[in-house]
């Protein structure tokens, strides 16, 4: 029996929708070489990550096996799939490999970043495969809501493992290539030990539709509308983007691209020859000398992000831009669950203007970018793959996707983050599990999610703080009283008095009590002060806020 071993390890996007990262390594145990696949990054909020920037994997499984890792493959260019690269490629060092447009965006986050553009390597679709240590790996094209997209044939001495990346099963995706199963299954004919598969959809139940069914609808709506038309979607959802603009060049208007992410996707997408036949657009400047009626807009944030395009005409005006009663905006994306409150108050914002607002309840101007569960059956019977490993999802998905696999007879395995995958036998089994979590980008810093620094700050949003200060002169005797300085906290408590003057009288009398030895003792004075201060504020105003205390001995 062979000492050596083909695993699979996710540290991220497994148990959770976002901040994709997956390991394959072969070899002996602890000995393995290494590929990833994907280090994308996912979205923080208010409520749970306040002041975060980004959030990434935590990759110190990684970094400390970063002479084993022989490169870093990226299948598509969207956010939670590439978004980490340009964030961790100090750290590993390592070659990222992807396809002609996510190579593209990848290169310009990594420039951004001050990381060379040779660190991104350009491979063409299959059957070009290179050789990474053990592995053999090609890209297979796979249709997805981005250009481009890569499922990754990873050959090993123990068998062909598919890593399906996200996908759908469109034959007529408007931009890039269709899905074509006659490639597919000449490319599984021989045995696939492993799908690695998407699960994102697993729960709907009727077959996924094709990008193209939503032109005829949008040229309608497009048409038909008496004002300005603004219209949102996934800057990233090339094919959707130019399904606007050609609904809007159809209807006599004039295009802008409005938001950066809508201008570079599109960039990229020209650049690398993936998007042809785009209508021309015009400035903001020419816009403004334009009759409102003859205009379309194409705005970034459909999710509510409130700095986005969208939000900010909802706030007034953008680049000289606004809305008016009897304009119209239209929501051509799905509103990604967690981010309903952003979009509602958009559209409320929008609403009070007097202008139309159109979303996809109708289901008439969006289709998903993943394959439903009859999709994610016909891939399964087409690749016909020994054991399957479901990925890109939340546990509930992961599980339900098990169960299909095993009604199938396949041999399915439910892996979690940290889960390490032995591949190499008849059954997948748990030979390891390593401890992930996530890393929060703030600011221009890289913290760990259990530093404290975040609990502070939602401790500090949630009580309010108090700084207090006070100085004692070389006999250690109070240099006159303390005094407090509040932030988020209310003027006045339940006594009608202002509280910064309750505070600082109740700490005068502690003061006056307190002994010799507590005064000398700048931990133990500390202490007490943010007790008392904590005791008074829950008395007054029913809360006990964050407190620092500032003590300053003459020397």
């Amino acid at each position: 029996m062979s000492s050596e071993r083909l695993i699979y390890l996710p540290l991220g996007g497994a148990g959770e929708i976002g901040m994709n990262a997956y390991v394959y390594g072969y070899g002996a145990p602890e000995k393995e070489r290494l590929i990833v696949v994907d280090l994308g990054v996912t979205f923080p909020d208010m409520d749970g990550t306040p002041g975060v920037d980004l959030i990434l994997p935590d990759i110190t499984w990684l970094q400390e096996r970063r002479d084993r890792i022989e490169a870093v493959f990226v299948t598509h260019a969207h956010e939670d799939h590439v978004g980490a690269v340009s964030h961790t490629y100090g750290s590993l060092g390592v070659p990222i490999y992807a396809r002609a447009f996510t190579a593209n965006i990848a290169r310009r986050k990594m420039s951004e970043h001050g990381h060379p553009d040779e660190a991104v390597t350009v491979m063409g679709a299959w059957p070009e495969q290179r050789d990474f240590g053990p592995f053999k790996v090609g890209f297979l094209p796979i249709s997805h809501s981005i250009p481009e997209s890569g499922a990754l044939v990873i050959d090993s001495p123990a068998g062909r493992v598919i890593h399906s990346g996200d996908f759908k099963l469109d034959q007529t995706p408007v931009v890039g290539e269709a899905f074509d199963p006659e490639l597919w299954a000449d490319v599984c004919k021989d045995g696939v030990k492993a799908l690695v598969c998407d699960s994102t959809n697993v729960f709907s139940k009727v077959a996924g539709r094709s990008e193209i069914t939503v032109g005829p609808e949008i040229e309608k709506l497009v048409s038909s509308a008496p004002g300005m038309v603004v219209a949102t979607t996934f800057a990233s959802n090339v094919a959707r983007v130019k399904t606007l603009a050609l609904a809007a060049e159809r209807a006599g208007r004039s295009i802008v691209l409005l938001g950066r992410s809508m201008r570079r996707m599109v960039e990229a997408a020209l650049e690398t020859g993936v998007l042809t036949d785009f209508p021309a657009v015009v400035s903001t400047e020419d816009a403004k000398t334009i009759p409102r009626e003859n205009l379309m807009l194409l705005v970034t944030g459909s999710q509510g992000e409130r700095r986005a395009a969208s939000a900010q005409l909802a706030r007034g005006k953008y680049m000289g831009l606004q809305m008016k009663e009897g304009d119209m905006f239209l929501f051509s994306s799905k509103t990604i669950p967690g981010n309903e409150r952003g979009v509602i108050r958009i559209m409320n914002a929008f609403s009070e203007m007097g202008v139309d607002v159109v979303d996809d309840s109708s289901g008439l101007y969006h289709v998903s970018g993943h394959a439903n569960r009859p999709d994610l059956e016909a891939m399964h019977d087409l690749v016909k793959p020994q054991i399957l490993v479901p990925m890109h999802g939340e546990h509930r998905h992961l599980r339900e996707h098990v169960k299909i696999a095993k009604s199938k007879g396949i041999a399915g395995v439910l892996a979690v983050n940290g889960m390490m995958i032995d591949l190499s036998g008849n059954a997948p089994k748990v030979v390891e599990y390593i401890e992930t979590g996530r890393t929060y980008l703030d600011g221009s810093v890289k913290i760990g999610a259990l530093d404290g620094v975040v609990r502070d700050r939602i401790r500090m949003a949630l009580n309010g703080h108090v700084v207090v200060t006070l100085i004692l002169d070389e006999a250690h005797e109070p240099l006159g009283d303390p005094w407090c300085e509040l932030m988020g906290l209310p003027e006045t408590g339940s006594s009608n008095t202002a509280l910064v003057d309750v505070l600082e009288h109740d700490l005068g009398q502690l003061l006056g009590r307190a002994d010799a030895k507590t005064l000398r003792d700048d931990d133990k004075l500390s202490e007490a002060m943010r007790r008392a201060v904590r005791n008074s504020a829950q008395g007054e105003i029913g809360k006990k806020p964050e407190v620092t205390v500032v003590v300053s001995r003459l020397q």
